[in-house]
């Protein structure tokens, strides 16, 4: 769909960041915006790429344009937000994932709006509903829901998107890690009625299984480092090729 063609007079910039589109806009612009038009965005897909997916991206052609197809893609990365406003973007700033999220669950728990939860564990879900319920009582839900991790079957995956749809929600949260998540959003694109939203860890942090770092921490750009040091043996390798990727690529000028 393009959005500039449907008269949408904002987001029309984007900032290139090693072949990637991104918005250059604030948590708060971001969340007022997508909850503004979030009706006439639907069967289409959000993405949140920090440093990790933004590297996969410049490296991975296929995993790029899956980026690139989305309605809009925010930097849920301070360095990424710091590249953006070293190339001219000066508003450009971190729209992280779970953040906004809890923006949206704030201004749409009087039930503007509704919602649907796919992806990650039952255990995760299960905590993600009692806390949702705690603290936003006239959130509008219309479901959760763990699909099989391996693969599914055409008739399985048609039925998911049935399921989906027959929710009627509005916003469609996936949380299926990256680049599991893109790669589904951009399968489903226009075939699931809401709008995709992929959000990841947000799950984890609002069903209370991961603690998100201290704000001073995410102010200053270093969640990142919080979670290295929360899971090391599984994020060391990753953080370390990637964040060393994205610096190289910054310095040698990388398109």
């Amino acid at each position: 769909m393009d959005l500039i063609n449907k008269n949408i007079d904002e987001f029309k910039e984007k900032c290139s960041v090693f072949g990637v589109g991104f918005v250059p806009t604030t948590p708060d612009a971001a969340v007022l915006f997508i909850k503004k038009h979030v009706r006439r965005l639907g069967g289409e897909y959000i993405c949140f790429s920090n440093v990790h997916t933004t590297v996969i991206a410049a490296d991975v052609p296929v995993y790029r344009k899956m980026l690139n197809s989305a309605a809009f893609v925010f930097p849920d990365g301070a360095p990424v937000a710091a590249y953006m406003r070293k190339h001219g973007f000066e508003g450009a700033r971190r729209v992280a994932g779970p953040d906004f999220m809890e923006k949206m669950f704030e201004l749409t728990s009087d039930g503007s709006l509704s919602h649907f939860f796919f992806g990650s564990t039952e255990e995760t879900l299960a905590g993600l509903k009692e806390n949702l319920e705690k603290k936003y009582p006239g959130l509008d839900v219309r479901g959760y829901y763990s699909p099989p991790f391996g693969n599914v079957s055409d008739k399985e995956d048609e039925e998911m998107i049935r399921m989906l749809n027959e929710s009627g929600a509005d916003i469609i949260w996936v949380g299926l890690g990256a680049p599991k998540q893109e790669k589904w959003m951009a399968r489903h694109k226009k075939r699931v009625k809401g709008l995709m939203m992929g959000v990841g860890a947000g799950f984890d942090f609002h069903g209370g299984v991961v603690k998100r770092a201290p704000v001073i921490m995410q102010k200053l750009g270093l969640e990142w480092f919080y979670r290295l040091l929360s899971d090391p043996r599984r994020l060391f390798l990753r953080y370390m090729t990637t964040n060393i990727r994205f610096i190289f690529y910054t310095l040698v000028g990388k398109k």
